[in-house]
């Protein structure tokens, strides 16, 4: 089967579980760059694609994807179900392993910082936030949720 490219591009753009998806995604992520602009009163290019944060964007994400998949196919179809088991896991990563990475990198930066202090070692720092906390996690859901519900429903 042939697709012309300006058909495949048309239904790209017109595809509003990609939208919903993707400005959920986009969304949180500027939140969280307007916090940062906030709190810090300076602007870092690593909060538009950092990880780590409140809110999650792999949360919102994954959690307007599953939302606008049931809300268009229904919430007892199998595609729903493939969906919302994968946010479900791509929301527990993001909260469980990943959190636990940034801890890792915490513990070892401060022993970095110990071992060059007494011994001038010297040692690039780990990236800490590379995780979730429940509440952040739980409130990118909530934000997918509630822009795939409007952007499904337009």
């Amino acid at each position: 089967m042939y697709i012309q490219t300006t058909d495949f591009f048309k239904e790209i753009a017109s595809n509003r579980v990609i939208w919903a998806s993707c400005c959920s995604w986009g969304i949180a992520q500027l939140i969280k760059v307007i916090s940062g602009l906030i709190k810090e009163r300076r602007f870092d290019f690593k909060w538009i694609m950092g990880t780590g944060g409140m809110p999650s964007a792999h949360s919102a994400g994954v959690s307007a994807l599953a939302t606008a998949v049931g809300l268009y196919n229904g919430f007892d179809t199998i595609v729903f179900a493939i969906t919302a088991i994968f946010a479900l896991i791509i929301m527990f990563d993001a909260q469980g392993l990943r959190r636990n990475t940034g801890l890792q990198a915490e513990a070892l930066n401060r022993i970095i910082e110990d071992i060059y202090l007494k011994r001038g070692i010297k040692q690039e720092r780990l990236r800490e936030l590379v995780g979730h906390t429940l509440i952040e996690v739980f409130m990118g859901a909530f934000l997918g949720i509630v822009i795939a519900i409007f952007v499904v429903t337009l």
